[in-house]
């Protein structure tokens, strides 16, 4: 249902691959909410995706970047107001990637040039974006500027290897750059920490299927999905929430206030 949430607003949306990810129903929603928007992506990733059926189905134009090139970055949002027609509303950062999780790699065992990597692509990137927005005072005040993170930055899940690492630097980086953010152009700046969803990228994580029922059993409301996780995100996008800022805001059914759920009990109780 639409009620033009967004009407009028112009952003980016980073990070949509295929229909599984939440940076593509994010995209989906904005657009039924009355929102434009420019996609992108890494140029490798537009590649292995389906973003040009998700730019005719929105109407938008597509802008590959390299989110870790400041070069590309500064490319991107001048050419996304041009399309535009001026400055932004909403960002939306929807990357990660860990070479050490993709070759296998213990936590205890490290590749320490892939975690590099992963840590630039996953939580770097978003000190990147921001500081070429902030410098090309490219977004409008009371602008909204979302990133997507796992509780895993605060709890330990082994197999989540040093995304979790990567996770805890993003959401400080909101806070820190949404502080001056904040003082100097009146721009929010949030984390959603999501339940674990099975998006691509998601399932690249080992004994994620496990993960995905834990977090079920453990929740009240149950997991998240990425449909639902799109629409909190068009809320943080709307003028409904002007004065949220710097908050890592849990979307995961309750997940991370709970100890532990009846139904975890009764999976250890003998019978």
């Amino acid at each position: 249902m639409s009620y033009n949430l967004l009407k009028g607003k112009r952003g980016i949306i980073f990070g949509a691959l295929d229909e599984n990810s939440i940076a593509w129903k994010t995209a989906e929603k904005v657009f039924e909410q009355g929102g434009k928007f420019v996609l992108t992506n890494a140029p490798i990733a537009m590649r292995m995706g389906k973003i040009k059926e998700l730019a005719e189905k929105t109407g938008s134009e597509i802008i590959p970047a390299d989110a870790t090139s400041v070069e590309d970055l500064e490319n991107l949002v001048a050419k996304s107001m041009e399309i535009l027609g001026g400055k932004l509303d909403f960002v939306l950062h929807s990357i990660g990637m860990s070479v050490n999780v993709r070759k296998g790699n213990h936590y205890t065992d490290m590749n320490y040039d892939f975690t590099t990597k992963g840590w630039d692509v996953s939580a770097v990137s978003f000190h990147k974006t921001m500081q070429t927005l902030y410098k090309k005072d490219a977004m409008n005040e009371w602008g909204s500027i979302v990133a997507l993170t796992y509780i895993a930055a605060q709890r330990v899940f082994p197999d989540y290897n040093d995304m979790a690492d990567n996770k805890a630097y993003l959401e400080s980086i909101a806070r820190s750059f949404g502080y001056f953010f904040g003082k100097d152009k009146k721009v929010r700046v949030n984390t959603i920490s999501q339940s674990p969803t099975p998006t691509t990228a998601g399932q690249g994580v080992k004994g994620f299927d496990a993960f995905i029922s834990y977090a079920e059993k453990m929740s009240p409301l149950g997991n998240a999905t990425a449909d639902e996780c799109a629409d909190y995100t068009l809320t943080l996008f709307s003028d409904l929430t002007k004065k949220v800022t710097l908050q890592n805001l849990f979307h995961d059914g309750g997940f991370s206030n709970v100890g532990v759920s009846q139904e975890v009990m009764e999976a250890f109780i003998e019978k």
